[in-house]
């Protein structure tokens, strides 16, 4: 809320939509538990995984290249746009995390760290 988006607002989840939330949650779990081990056993076991659980998970599994977290918002009055700084906080890998490399294009794109 606010003419910028500076107050984020939480509140309870609508009755009408609470049934399309648990199945996207059902379905965000599923996904991690094709990719990462942890949440996987959960999974096996039919256990819910904590929002810990999935946070770390998210990380572990972003930072190794193998899920891409997903967020939306609107620039319209930033909308969103708290979230997805807080996403980049929590999932993406610090610089120290991944290698980086250039390709050299006079060498046939060879990597150059």
């Amino acid at each position: 809320d606010g003419e910028k988006g500076e107050n984020v607002v939480e509140g309870e989840i609508p009755s009408e939509l609470q049934e399309l939330v648990d199945e996207k949650r059902a379905e965000l779990i599923e996904c991690l538990a094709d990719v990462d081990d942890e949440i996987g056993e959960l999974f096996l076991m039919e256990e819910e995984p904590t929002k810990e659980d999935l946070k770390a998970a998210i990380r572990r599994q972003t930072v190794a290249c193998s899920f891409v977290p997903v967020f939306m918002g609107s620039a319209f009055k930033n909308k969103g746009v708290q979230k997805l700084l807080d996403g980049v906080l929590d999932y993406l890998p610090e610089p120290i995390e991944k290698q980086n490399f250039a390709l050299d294009r006079s060498k046939d794109e060879e990597p150059v760290e």
